[in-house]
């Protein structure tokens, strides 16, 4: 049996009457990546927000890495990476710093850090940029260098909120590559992507129409139930058909 990292039962926000998550029930395996799609406005950015500990649910229940969303927030936190859909490092600090400073936010050891730091310079071809400010790296860089950061401290999930908006598709590509070898080591990447190509390459997807999880699957599996050659039919139809039980 597969390890459940992520464990969601009718889970539900409100901002007064409007609901932002409706009953969101689904379960997320350790080293999955799982693409968390949906429209602008869908519930992702809300849903995502519980899961990581920074948005207590009106109701329902769920256990990230086993920990509970309503009294066990802190544990989520030191369990869990995250990238934001904006850049999530310190710009006017070097690269260097960057990766010393949240070395020491995620508890590792000084050596801990030099290894780590040795590592994600070798592996992002970085060891001449070292010293340089972030923010005088080119934005694929800065993404990379971002990923890397947020899983520093090998933690049991990843959360990434849109995290190669605006890089070119080369770099995306290598973006993945990062992603991939994550999962290899059995961190589970939980990602939220508008680019439909990016969503074929998660072993499972749930898509989010008007805060409800309406379909979740394999791309292979959906493709085939809604008979289309990509998730871009795919997504099309859904939100065709929302648009029709609106009216």
């Amino acid at each position: 049996m597969e390890e459940k990292v992520i464990v969601c039962d009718k889970l539900t926000k409100r901002f007064g009457y409007f609901i932002a998550t409706n009953e969101i029930s689904f379960e997320v395996n350790k080293g999955e990546i799982f693409g968390f799609l949906g429209a602008n406005g869908a519930g992702k950015t809300t849903a995502m927000r519980m899961l990581c500990g920074l948005s207590a649910p009106t109701s329902g229940s769920a256990t990230i890495a086993g920990y509970d969303v309503y009294s066990e927030t802190e544990k989520i936190k030191r369990n869990i990476g995250y990238m934001s859909q904006k850049f999530s490092l310190y710009e006017n600090l070097t690269v260097l710093e960057n990766v010393e400073f949240f070395g020491g936010i995620y508890g590792l050891t000084d050596q801990e850090i030099k290894e780590k730091t040795e590592e994600l310079a070798s592996k992002l071809g970085l060891k001449s940029e070292m010293k340089k400010l972030v923010g005088s790296l080119p934005l694929g860089w800065k993404q990379k260098l971002s990923f890397s950061v947020a899983v520093l401290h090998e933690p049991k999930i990843v959360f990434l909120d849109e995290p190669t908006g605006g890089v070119d598709p080369v770099t995306r590509r290598q973006f993945w590559d990062l992603i991939y070898e994550a999962a290899d080591r059995r961190i589970t990447v939980f990602v939220t992507t508008h680019y439909m190509d990016e969503a074929e390459y998660c072993n499972r997807i749930s898509i989010m129409v008007d805060g409800r999880i309406e379909v979740l699957d394999t791309p292979a599996n959906l493709k085939k139930q809604f008979q289309a050659n990509s998730m871009d039919e795919v997504f099309y139809q859904l939100a065709r058909s929302a648009k029709r039980a609106d009216s």
